[in-house]
């Protein structure tokens, strides 16, 4: 057994995270991940006609029907993500008015946004008073990571450009990213994404201060992930030149090319983000959001196909829990031969 202060945290059998992979649904992923002693995380689900909050209510409740394990969730707090304030006022409530999901669902995850919205709603401060319930931050540059801590947070998800979905303007590795971040904030619970598909990765996170990892597409190319049979089929015969940065809602994201992403060149600097923003009319809007929906519904060449560099690492769709166990052993085949080297 590999036990870290991330695992410690969570009460968790292995650490091992699913990544948030809104605007898409994964409750049944989450519920495998969290089922085979990993921690399952649900999207913030933004299909074109859903509501966030009710997504979120309707994923919680499958959850704690499904398993007795843990699990967590993810608030996108961008300014361009619908439902943010509803979210963090409306679903700490939820949670806190069910003592099954005040117990279970122990971890808020908050990217794409700022840091500080979820710890100021009072909604959420009375549910940290009244739970164990832990919030993490995606921190993809080390100015972003000094932010979150500055919000309290009680850890980070350190996530490099290898990753699919969005990505900062710095375009720092994983590898580096993870070092900076140790060394800054030694004592900080962190997990690691972007670029994470195999035992021997985990065992190298954790030698660089991470206490867990947490994957997305490995995920996505398991049987029991509910994206389109299409879009997991991109990932086996997939390369990491398969994917690029490109312009999403959010700042630059890591597609699959296509012909949708070669519509969406990314952008060069934040400036240039902020002015094709504010240029967005509603009817770009309506198109960019329909190409998520397409993608879920199997359009792999006008929908925006979110993959990582990792797919090309991955060579098979698995089971979740052969996934978790194949890497676990692998990990601690790593830990062990790097053990023996030492004299």
């Amino acid at each position: 057994m590999i036990e870290t202060n991330v695992t410690k945290m969570f009460g968790l059998k292995y650490p091992i995270f699913s990544a948030p992979m809104g605007p898409f649904f994964t409750r049944e992923l989450a519920l495998a991940v969290s089922e085979a002693g990993g921690l399952g995380v649900l999207s913030n689900v933004n299909i074109v006609g859903t509501d966030p909050v009710e997504e979120h209510k309707k994923s919680i409740e499958y959850m704690i029907e499904h398993t007795d394990k843990p699990f967590g969730l993810n608030i996108l707090t961008s300014r361009n993500n619908r439902g943010v304030k509803e979210m963090i006022t409306d679903i700490p409530k939820i949670i806190m008015d069910n003592p099954k999901m005040r117990e279970q669902c122990v971890y808020f995850l908050t990217s794409a946004g700022s840091s500080k919205l979820l710890p100021s709603s009072k909604s959420f401060q009375e549910l940290r008073e009244k739970s164990e319930v832990k919030h993490f931050h995606v921190a993809p540059a080390h100015w972003l990571a000094q932010k979150c801590v500055d919000a309290g947070v009680d850890g980070i998800v350190c996530t490099g450009t290898e990753g699919g979905g969005h990505q900062s303007y710095e375009k720092v590795t994983t590898l580096v990213l993870l070092q900076q971040l140790n060394e800054a904030f030694p004592d900080l619970p962190k997990i690691a994404c972007g670029g994470f598909a195999t035992g021997e990765a985990l065992a190298a996170a954790l030698s660089l201060g991470a206490g867990a990892i947490a994957m997305g597409s490995r995920f996505i190319a398991s049987k029991e992930s509910e994206f389109h049979e299409k879009y997991k089929a991109l990932v086996p015969p997939g390369t990491p030149q398969d994917t690029s940065l490109y312009t999403g809602s959010f700042g630059p994201i890591r597609l699959y090319k296509n012909e949708y992403a070669l519509a969406h060149p990314a952008p060069s600097t934040k400036e240039e983000m902020i002015a094709y923003e504010k240029s967005i009319t509603p009817e770009m809007a309506e198109r960019d959001a329909g190409a998520y929906d397409r993608v879920y519904n199997g359009d792999i060449t006008t929908g925006a196909v979110l993959l990582g560099q990792s797919i090309g690492i991955i060579n098979s769709i698995d089971s979740v829990n052969d996934i978790i166990e194949r890497i676990i052993k692998g990990a601690e085949v790593a830990i062990k031969k790097n053990y023996s080297s030492l004299k």
